[in-house]
């Protein structure tokens, strides 16, 4: 095995049939009514080309951290599996979530309505973010998806799914059925990046490696697996800090907002 891998190594794209075929399956639910609605004056206006362009761009970086020759280093630097989890929770959705149309208004009883207005809820998003966040990062949880493969196909997964559940409740795609001021936007995003850089602090400031099949693993660009330990806390706080950045202009937007209505003088009565 190479252990000094360059960039072109790691970019280079593997074929997993499963991985593929779902990709494949999300562009042809997106691209059909994309182009449907660019006939139209009003559908242009409402689903710019740009938001295409981050949609595929969502699909590519996803497609990286799933299937390409990055995940055959799993064993051989957590950092580099760190990169990979962090695009799929920090990278992904928020493209993915900003590619959709504007003016999207989902009636509220609606199946899908009554689904999204469950899963984007902040307190179901909170919930299944710090549970993966917390159980997977633990020694005993992160050790089984090492040993028994989930960390393969199942931790990406957990990672995308509650990153999309946790962006979905801040950047609020659904106002129809996602009701909430700036403020209460921006002290979520404070509470959601808890757990996440708890870890990270874990990590940077922890004086042995503290998973198992790390402890004597040979790393990659002859990196010690506590140096790829530390590197990994690193990058998962830098991952979190774009989410930490749109938490703090949510409440700046609330204060003015706040300020604006409680300067107002009550007008005389005629």
């Amino acid at each position: 095995m190479n252990l000094n891998p360059s960039a072109a190594d790691l970019l280079t794209l593997t074929f997993n049939p499963a991985v593929w075929g779902l990709l494949v399956l999300a562009a042809a639910l997106y691209f059909r009514p994309f182009l449907q609605a660019r006939r139209t004056p009003q559908g242009r206006q409402n689903w710019p080309v740009w938001k295409a362009v981050l949609f595929v761009l969502a699909l590519l970086s996803a497609l990286w951290a799933l299937d390409s020759s990055a995940a055959v280093y799993t064993l051989n630097s957590m950092a580099l599996y760190m990169v990979r989890l962090m695009v799929l929770a920090e990278l992904v959705p928020p493209l993915l979530l900003l590619s959709l149309p504007r003016g999207t208004a989902l009636a509220p009883r609606s199946v899908p309505g009554r689904l999204l207005s469950v899963l984007l809820d902040p307190w179901v998003a909170f919930a299944v973010w710090t549970a993966v966040i917390l159980f997977w990062n633990i020694p005993a949880g992160f050790n089984a998806s090492i040993v028994t493969n989930t960390a393969s196909i199942l931790l990406p997964a957990l990672y995308l799914i509650s990153g999309t559940m946790i962006w979905g409740a801040m950047l609020r795609p659904f106002p129809t059925i996602q009701p909430g001021t700036f403020g209460k936007r921006g002290w979520f995003g404070f509470l959601a990046a808890l757990p996440m850089m708890s870890i990270a602090a874990w990590w940077l400031y922890a004086r042995e490696v503290l998973y198992q099949p790390y402890v004597g693993a040979v790393c990659l660009w002859n990196l010690t697996p506590l140096q790829n330990q530390q590197i990994s806390g690193w990058i998962m706080m830098l991952a979190g800090l774009p989410a930490l950045g749109l938490a703090v202009l949510q409440l700046m937007a609330w204060l003015i907002e706040v300020s604006d209505g409680g300067g107002q003088k009550p007008q005389p009565r005629s």
